[in-house]
């Protein structure tokens, strides 16, 4: 049995393909994570979700225990999956539709969008988690830091 620690679960949008699923699932696997995927609905209304793929994990094992590197394989793979499954498919903000992580335990969310820099992945690494409580977490281009708007506005 696969320690709790090291399972992923992968929510994957209906139009990603199961060649792409069985891709996702490997890149988890080669970095020591149990991976089960399965599909969102189809259905989508008014609140329509903006991901590709949701990856639920423990997110301090794996940004402490991978690193940057790691973190930006599993990015790369997902961007893959999104070319091919997505094409020109825009989020209402004109982004392509990111990958989230999100923690398993506390479901932080942290949004991993196109074309982060180096810097941002580095950071990511190092963030302490702890210190945000609501909303997702999105790297600011401008400022140079990841932040949640929710927990700035909370206080």
């Amino acid at each position: 049995m696969v320690s709790s620690a090291r399972r992923a679960e992968l929510l994957l949008d209906p139009e990603v393909t199961d060649e792409s699923e069985h891709e996702l699932v490997a890149t988890f696997g080669a970095m020591g994570f149990h991976a089960e995927s399965r599909r969102k609905l189809p259905h989508r209304g008014a609140a329509e979700l903006d991901w590709l793929v949701l990856a639920a994990l423990p997110l301090h094992a794996f940004l402490s225990g991978l690193g940057s590197a790691a973190v930006k394989d599993v990015y790369r793979a997902v961007k893959t999956v999104a070319r091919r499954a997505t094409g020109r498919r825009k989020t209402e903000t004109g982004h392509r539709v990111p990958l989230i992580l999100q923690d398993s335990e506390s479901k932080l969310q942290i949004v991993l969008e196109d074309d982060l820099p180096v810097e941002a992945y580095h950071q990511l690494v190092a963030l302490d988690l702890t210190s945000y409580r609501l909303g997702r977490l999105r790297y600011d281009r401008q400022r140079g830091t990841w932040r949640s708007e929710r927990d700035e506005a909370a206080g």
